[in-house]
């Protein structure tokens, strides 16, 4: 037997192998395409002298206090008027701080959350630092979200002249 023949007999195996760790990676489920994506970040608010958690303009993030456990509050028009959900393309991780996550919204689109809540901006909130949303009253009160070990959510502020939600 030539060389050139031993070696081609020798690959076959090799080759069969690879073929097949290929089709075990195909149909294990990895198939499924996820991304991470940095969409959180922390910042310093100068109003409130402690940490954040911001999208990636740097616009506060809030969450309501009676949106738990999958149950969503703020879905219909006026209220999304006001508040922005953080939203990702189906399969992303979301990144920027520990305790992410993302959980189905009503409408189908999947928000960010962080501690199970989840995120929104405030419309009213034009700038990075701004948090005009703090204290909102509606149906709960919304707060800003607060990284991990930056103590308790902030004491609301006054805010006379902010409707509140009834939807």
């Amino acid at each position: 037997m030539t060389r050139t023949a031993t070696i081609a007999k020798l690959m076959v195996p090799v080759v069969l192998a690879a073929a097949l760790v290929a089709v075990f990676a195909a149909s294990s489920g990895t198939a499924k395409s996820t991304s991470r994506q940095l969409v959180v970040r922390t910042a310093n608010s100068p109003s409130l002298h402690r940490a954040v958690l911001v999208n990636r303009k740097g616009l506060t993030l809030y969450s309501l206090s009676v949106e738990r456990r999958g149950r969503f509050i703020c879905t219909d028009g006026s209220c999304l008027s006001l508040w922005t959900p953080l939203v990702v393309a189906k399969g992303t991780v979301p990144t920027g701080a520990l305790h992410l996550g993302t959980v189905r919204r009503p409408d189908g689109r999947t928000q960010v959350s962080y501690r199970g809540l989840p995120v929104y901006t405030f419309t009213q909130d034009k700038k990075p630092g701004d948090v005009k949303g703090n204290g909102f009253k509606d149906v709960g009160i919304w707060r800003p979200a607060l990284p991990s070990g930056s103590g308790a959510p902030p004491a609301p502020s006054p805010n006379p002249g902010y409707p509140a939600y009834d939807g």
